[in-house]
């Protein structure tokens, strides 16, 4: 017989299970980042050790990681010999660009109509930042900011469950990768821009379109890196 629910929900969370849970989300962000940016290669085995000594944590959340990972189809198990990271192909980088995209275009739609000038103004308030960001070559800085610009956008189209699954979505982009990328932010910067000319005139279809733009052209910028690899004749 299954506990009341009011038992169970009076009994205090554990702090180490819920700092474990953060650590394993954690490394599964750095791996996951790594595979996408083609750090780690297609046929590169993942050492639970070594990865912990490098991340500073235990094997614990290493190997929890690893498991989000498998269900993701970004790494696979083989038995005696540990977990390899499975091939990655255009069409994977296709597919996820493609799905943000459509969620994106969603959420633009809606928030064209919704947003406040108070949203507006933080906007360009973020955008200013990140234009000094990526003058001074702070790519994490960029990162954040980035991310926080988004979130600000999205949050404004007042559909949190649709904004949760973009978010969720946009774990595959390798941040880092395009904020290392000075042309990149120039480019970001200018059609966060034209976007926010876009929200002032309440002109959803310009909206949408450089909503659309930030996904095709990170899935370009991507699809070209990994090209220059060799990552897709591995």
């Amino acid at each position: 017989m299954n506990a009341p629910l009011s038992a169970a929900s009076s009994k205090p969370r554990r702090r180490r299970s819920l700092r474990r849970a953060q650590l394993s989300d954690e490394v599964a962000g750095h791996l996951r980042t790594a595979i996408m940016s083609g750090t780690l290669r297609p046929g590169t085995f993942i050492r639970l050790d070594e990865t912990a000594a490098e991340l500073g944590v235990s094997i614990t959340p290493v190997r929890e990681a690893l498991l989000k990972l498998r269900g993701e189809g970004m790494v696979q198990l083989e038995p005696h010999r540990g977990h390899v990271v499975l091939p990655l192909t255009r069409q994977d980088i296709e597919d996820i660009f493609w799905l943000q995209a459509t969620i994106a275009r969603q959420l633009a739609v809606t928030a064209t109509n919704r947003i406040t000038e108070h949203d507006i103004a933080e906007l360009e308030r973020i955008n200013d930042l990140l234009t000094a960001a990526v003058a001074a070559a702070d790519a994490e800085a960029i990162a954040s900011l980035e991310f926080s610009f988004h979130r600000v956008f999205n949050q404004a189209s007042g559909r949190i469950k649709l904004a949760w699954f973009l978010l969720n979505a946009a774990r595959y982009m390798p941040a880092q990768l395009y904020a290392a990328d000075p042309q990149w932010g120039a480019s970001a910067i200018d059609n966060h821009r034209r976007l926010i000319a876009g929200l002032h005139a309440r002109d959803a279809a310009a909206v949408v379109e450089h909503t659309v733009w930030q996904f095709t052209d990170a899935a370009r910028r991507l699809t070209e890196t990994l090209d220059r690899t060799g990552i897709f004749n591995s």
